[in-house]
């Protein structure tokens, strides 16, 4: 799989671009998942701090790769005007930092109710027309597209959209993953490497139930290029927003984000690089 790329989250080895810059040179990665820096989630980052984020990881030869937003994290019983002018927003940073990818999700308290779903995710496609950023659906517990069965209904009815796979979030929902991508392969565009155990705890990437290496192997095999590290291994500064109140479940003890991050990066670099691990 010596063709994989490793992009990650970063900002859960520190909030500080500093201290992701940091995280990311030691472990030789050169792309990120942006999320949060400093004390601004990238919803709340203006085009100018864009502008010098963008610099400041050049000048280490550091890329973003994907806006990690939160766009659909919010009920879909919300008014979505504002939440569909702050979508805008941040395609305008996508398109300032030079992401190619978005990530958003399909609003909890939906119940039953894909229509409502997804005539607000076609809004939110229909405002990215043009803009060369391609829009990826997470799988997600609590939000309407938390099943592979539920993430195919919406990508039936929403053209264009396309899927990140999330093992771990699939197990922490009994769905199985290896089910889970033989429904879901053709709208595949990237995946985020997290795992946990059957107990719904976050392990290192390939200790737990997400058959994170055959993925690994399907996704190669298809021609998958880039892959998203996202560790959960440490409760760290706004997962609570992240998650609807939920904290992280975790089978280990890292004394800090930064040693968390570089087993997880550790862990992932390592079935990457197994020998046959293409085969």
């Amino acid at each position: 799989m010596e063709h994989i790329r490793i992009a990650a989250f970063a900002d859960e080895a520190g909030r500080p671009l500093e201290k992701q810059i940091s995280a990311l040179k030691r472990n030789g990665i050169s792309l990120l998942e942006i999320r949060f820096v400093g004390q601004k989630n990238i919803s709340e980052i203006t085009p100018d701090e864009a502008r010098e984020i963008r610099r400041r990881l050049a000048d280490d030869g550091i890329a973003v790769w994907s806006i990690g937003s939160p766009t659909g994290k919010i009920s879909v019983n919300d008014p979505f005007p504002p939440h569909l002018d702050a979508f805008k927003r941040q395609l305008e940073l996508a398109e300032i930092l030079g992401a190619t990818r978005y990530r958003l999700f399909s609003f909890y308290d939906a119940g039953d109710d894909l229509a409502a779903v997804t005539e607000r995710l076609g809004q939110v496609l229909d405002a990215a027309e043009g803009s060369g950023v391609v829009l990826c659906h997470e799988n997600e517990k609590k939000i309407y597209g938390d099943t592979a069965e539920r993430c195919a209904e919406i990508l039936r009815q929403v053209p264009g959209l396309r899927t990140v796979f999330d093992p771990a979030n699939f197990v922490q929902c009994r769905q199985p993953t290896l089910a889970a991508w033989e429904m879901l392969e053709p709208w595949v565009d990237y995946l985020h490497v997290k795992d946990c155990d059957g107990t719904g705890r976050v392990v290192l990437p390939g200790d737990g139930e997400g058959n994170l290496r055959e993925l690994l192997r399907r996704y190669a095999a298809r021609g998958g290029g880039i892959v998203t590290l996202e560790p959960h291994l440490t409760k760290f500064i706004g997962l609570e927003t992240l998650e609807r109140g939920e904290t992280t479940r975790t089978a280990y003890s890292f004394p800090d984000g930064d040693a968390a991050f570089d087993a997880a990066a550790a862990a992932l670099r390592r079935m990457v690089e197994e020998p046959g691990a293409a085969s």
